[in-house]
């Protein structure tokens, strides 16, 4: 027989796993933008993120979103701070980006970890189409980034 206080922490179980689960939200920084530690401007500054970095979003309240940057670490940065440009940032040691989205496809060229690329297309089949700063494009596997 289950204790009392049990059934009440079953039903809330069971409650949970029937919520939907929640899609990742990547955005992209629109301009320089510095992280603090608190959703408030007289919070501690944490670090600096730069233009077009992929960033997952946490929660937003108000003007201000509680952010994870590919690193892992967390922090709050102002809304606005963000643009509508997806990027993603290159997590392999290093990646060729190909003509079309397959292994067999000629290289286009090769980034190294930590480089920023903009999301030209929404990913298909396991590549996503980028165009790097320079303004060369192609393909990339997904494998080989984050923030997408």
């Amino acid at each position: 027989m289950l204790r009392p206080i049990l059934l009440p922490m079953l039903a809330l179980a069971g409650a949970l796993t029937a919520l939907p689960a929640r899609a990742l939200e990547y955005r992209s920084l629109a301009d320089n933008a510095i992280v603090y530690d608190a959703c408030s401007a007289k919070a501690k500054p944490l670090f600096i993120l730069m233009k077009g970095t992929p960033v997952e979003v946490i929660v937003s309240v108000e003007k201000w979103v509680k952010i994870r940057e590919q690193s892992g670490g967390l922090g709050c940065l102002e809304s606005g701070r963000l643009g509508n440009t997806a990027h993603v940032i290159v997590t392999a040691p290093s990646a060729s980006v190909h003509q079309a989205g397959d292994e067999k496809s000629p290289p286009v060229f090769s980034v190294a970890r930590q480089v920023v690329l903009e999301v030209v297309e929404k990913p298909t089949g396991g590549w996503v189409r980028v165009r790097h700063r320079d303004g060369q494009t192609g393909y990339i596997p997904i494998k080989s980034v984050w923030g997408i």
